[in-house]
């Protein structure tokens, strides 16, 4: 019988907030906000100082100085975060080539092939512990156990500044007394659901007859059993060139009406084929990215049968997809949305039947565009996203 996999989930500690206040020593133990001031802007992250007063990430940040007058707003410096964030990945490269970046502070790490060169799980954490601290003088919480969902889990148990091991013998005595909404995929309608079946523990749902389950959460339940019985087989996937290609945006006035955001869709999806085609790539899964008021994300995705550079089958994905979301909801209201492409190293069966007629359209399109700007050639569904533009 073959080892345990052996998987590390590494998370910075208030990143951005922290490279802020290593940068600017002045901002030490004060509570800092990450994001401008504004009726539509949100906090990015918060200092640990701040966390007390109730501020947290995605809250908006007028309500973040309501709750905290004395905080200190900082705008955001993306090009610094990613520098620093070079260096932190540069670190987990040395203890393994599988990682799996989940964002700029945040990797899963499969290290089940380096136990013989660095030893044990712990060890190998507090080793990358160390160094992250050596090079960026900031801290990590690393959480370790044999899947991806117990990982997550200990680090998020662990912090701040937490190494946290899961073991096999451990699972349901860690995972039992946790809320329902601890586990990955359940979110505030799954946890509703839960809560009316008087389900409100991990170990209440492990426990519930799957038929009842079933009854309430459809193909859902079986999923979040076993997830409730620590079972996860998902693998880290090691990053491509680049994991996706996206476009979105922040509206100054929420999309209320279904036409208006298809043609957004639509406006996404030529973005992302031009830019898809300009890089030569192929991608396999479309999604959406959709934020309803004041600050709820929702993502959908659909892999499609062969992998595609076209617009058009990027923007017909990506209109399914937002309309299955859009006749869901009771008052559909939309202050961001976006439309990305990914998958681009994935294996799919060829498209013997792609047709010619949109690779020459794509074709065509994006030479005028080349030539003229983005946009000088664009598709007539496009044009109601014109008015007001940048």
């Amino acid at each position: 019988m073959s080892a345990p996999r052996a998987i590390l989930h590494v998370d910075m500690d208030a990143f951005y907030a922290a490279v802020e206040q290593r940068d600017f020593p002045e901002l030490r133990g004060r509570p800092v906000v990450v994001g401008q001031l504004g009726p539509r802007s949100v906090v990015s992250t918060c200092s640990y100082e701040a966390r007390p007063y109730g501020v947290r990430s995605a809250m908006p940040t007028l309500v973040a100085q309501r709750l905290c007058p004395q905080a200190v707003f900082v705008a955001p410096r993306m090009q610094r975060y990613r520098e620093v964030s070079q260096d932190v990945f540069a670190v987990f490269g040395e203890f393994t080539p599988d990682i799996e970046g989940l964002s700029l502070d945040e990797a899963f790490l499969d290290v089940s092939a380096s136990r013989l060169l660095f030893g044990s799980l712990e060890a190998m954490g507090q080793r990358i512990k160390d160094e992250v601290r050596r090079r960026t003088g900031l801290t990590a919480s690393i959480g370790m156990a044999h899947n991806k969902l117990l990982a997550k889990l200990a680090s998020e148990l662990g912090k701040p500044d937490g190494l946290l091991h899961i073991r096999p013998e451990q699972v349901q005595a860690v995972l039992d007394p946790l809320p329902v909404a601890r586990l990955w995929t359940v979110g505030k309608v799954a946890e509703a659901a839960l809560h009316r079946l008087g389900i409100r523990t991990v170990g209440e749902l492990r426990r519930t007859h799957p038929r009842r389950l079933a009854q309430a959460l459809g193909n859902h339940a079986a999923l979040l059993q076993q997830l409730a019985r620590g079972e996860d087989e998902r693998p880290v996937l090691a990053e491509v060139a680049e994991r996706s290609i996206s476009a979105e945006c922040t509206f100054a006035q929420d999309l209320a009406q279904l036409p208006e955001a298809e043609a957004w869709v639509a406006r996404f999806a030529e973005r992302v084929g031009e830019r898809v085609r300009a890089q030569g790539l192929k991608g396999a899964t479309v999604w959406v990215k959709l934020r309803t008021p004041p600050f709820q994300t929702h993502t959908r995705q659909q892999r499609l049968t062969a992998r595609s550079d076209s617009t058009e089958e990027i923007a017909d994905a990506a209109r399914r997809l937002l309309r299955s979301w859009w006749e869901a909801e009771v008052r559909p209201r939309l202050r961001l949305l976006g439309v990305g492409m990914s998958g681009f190293g994935e294996e799919t069966q060829a498209d013997l039947f792609a047709d010619p007629r949109r690779q020459r359209r794509d074709a065509l399109t994006d030479a005028v565009n080349r030539r003229y700007g983005l946009g000088a050639l664009t598709r007539g569904r496009v044009l109601a996203t014109r008015k007001g533009d940048e």
